[in-house]
Formats: structure tokens, C-alpha cells, sequence
């Protein structure tokens, strides 16, 4: 199971009279967005254009930080999309990605480590690209 993004850009931040470089905080997690894709076998299973991905990746990062991770699903409760557009949950096979819009959608089952290290694989991915729109990554805590 694979997250990927890709074409950063910053959808309403000019609209609001912001750069990268001057927007607060929740402005960056708003507007600061990429088409996201799961892949999984090398081949795109799920994707949604326009994805806040610097919030998904911000709420990954306090899902892994807190004391509960590992034993807690993971929703995400956006600011922007439809809650559960992304949820993470634990079976007795190992953890699973899924969408509640699409309840048929279900990646396959991975331990907790490698659903960690493609968290932060996918943490570092978005970082690369809020940089290169010119905005310090810093604002993401560290998963």
C-alpha cells in the first residue's frame, strides 16, 4: 500500500490574500492540496483531486505521536473534506486503508511497521512539495 501525490498547489490561498511564506496555519492546511492516490500492487486503487494533504499529513503525524497510536483507527476529521474520506483501522490481519464514500474500498491488510514507514514515507513526500510551493514544512509536526 502505497499514498502518492502529486501536482501541489495552493487552490484558494491567493484568494485570501496569502502566500506560502506569510499564511497561517490554517490557511497551509486548507489551501496547500495535491491529487492523492493509494496504490496498492502497483496499480491506483483510489484517488481524489484537489485532497488537503498537508491537513492529512498533520493529522497522520498526531495519530502516530499520540499515546494511543497503534491500538487507536485513524479518521480523518477535515477542516475541508468529508470526514472519513480517509480512515485507517486495525483487523485481526493487520491495518487497513479505506474511504467511507466508497465502503467497498479496502486495501489489503499491512503490519503496523509498514503502515508507519509509508506514513512517513508520504509525510516526507508532502514536505517536498509544500517547499517547493515556497512554504516551510516546519508547520507539519514530525510523525
Amino acid at each position: 500500500m502505497r499514498f502518492v501525490c502529486r501536482n501541489f498547489w495552493v487552490s484558494d490561498m491567493p484568494r485570501r490574500g496569502h502566500t506560502p511564506q506569510d499564511a497561517p496555519l490554517m490557511v497551509l492546511l486548507l489551501d496547500l492540496e495535491a491529487d492523492l492516490s493509494i496504490w496498492e500492487e502497483g496499480r491506483e486503487v483510489w484517488s481524489e483531486r484537489m485532497f488537503p494533504v498537508a491537513e492529512l499529513a498533520y493529522q497522520l503525524a498526531l495519530w502516530l505521536r499520540s499515546p494511543a497510536a497503534g491500538r487507536r483507527d485513524f479518521v480523518l476529521d477535515s477542516m475541508q473534506a468529508e470526514e472519513g474520506l480517509i480512515r485507517i483501522v486495525r483487523s485481526d490481519e493487520g491495518w487497513r486503508v479505506g474511504c467511507d464514500l466508497d465502503p467497498d474500498f479496502w486495501t489489503a491488510p499491512v503490519s503496523w511497521d509498514v503502515l508507519v514507514a509509508e506514513i512517513k514515507r508520504f509525510d516526507r513526500s508532502v514536505r517536498e512539495g509544500v517547499a517547493a510551493l515556497g512554504a516551510d514544512p516546519a508547520f507539519i509536526p514530525e510523525p
